[in-house]
Parts: C-alpha cells; sequence; structure tokens
C-alpha cells in the first residue's frame, strides 16, 4: 500500500531554517514527480516546490524561490524541502504528494498529484 509521511515541521523564529522530509513506500518512488505544498487556514493549498522523476528538474514557487530547496534521494525514497529565511507567512500545513509522470516535468498544480500525505504544521513566529 502506498504512503507519503511527512516529518520536520515545528515552531520556529522568522528567519529560522527547517528541513522537511517526505519518506514514501508501496510504490516505485522514482517514477513519480513529487511536490510540495502547503495550506495556511483559510486559504487554498498552493504548490510550494516540485521535483520531476526523470531528470530532477525542479520548479519553486515565486513566494519561496532562493529560500527553499527541494531535493530527492532515490535510493532512500524521500524527498527533502529545505526552508531558510522563514518568515511568518510561510506558516501552513506542508504536504507532500506523488504524482504519475502526465508530462516530463512536474507541476505546481495540485490537480497532477494522485498520492498525499497526512502533512506536517510548520509554525513561523514574528
Amino acid at each position: 500500500q502506498l504512503h507519503l509521511v511527512e516529518s520536520g515541521g515545528g515552531l520556529v523564529q522568522s528567519g529560522g531554517s527547517l528541513r522537511l522530509s517526505c519518506a514514501a513506500s508501496g510504490f516505485s518512488f522514482d517514477y513519480y514527480h513529487i511536490g510540495w505544498f502547503r495550506q495556511a487556514p483559510g486559504k487554498e493549498r498552493e504548490g510550494v516546490s516540485c521535483i520531476s522523476s526523470n531528470d530532477g528538474v525542479t520548479y519553486d514557487a515565486a513566494s519561496v524561490k532562493g529560500r527553499f530547496t527541494i531535493s530527492r534521494d532515490n535510493a532512500k525514497n524521500t524527498v527533502y524541502l529545505q526552508m531558510n529565511s522563514l518568515k511568518p507567512e510561510d506558516t501552513a500545513v506542508y504536504y507532500c504528494a506523488a504524482g504519475r509522470p502526465r508530462y516530463r516535468y512536474c507541476s505546481e498544480d495540485v490537480r497532477y498529484y494522485d498520492y498525499w500525505g497526512q502533512g506536517t504544521q510548520v509554525t513561523v513566529s514574528s
């Protein structure tokens, strides 16, 4: 059975760093595009970063570009999101998701992802 489990969330001060992990099991991890998404209270879920299955091409939303870095270790079936220079507006529940490679490169669109983790809370205090 396919599982995605996020970890690494927590409370951090503005300007601090966190590294989120997404551990996958039950499927051919390296075949899938993997994305990180977040959802703040009262807001829609939005794409943060994603990494493609074939050549590791990444995408970062404008709001996190230069601060967040996504990476994957296919040998460990794990994707990471390194988050630096965190801001209060980064506060949200962060989810990882796996999507079949409908296109060559990953997308920030939630509709292209088939499997989701339960999420991990990230809170950035000012």
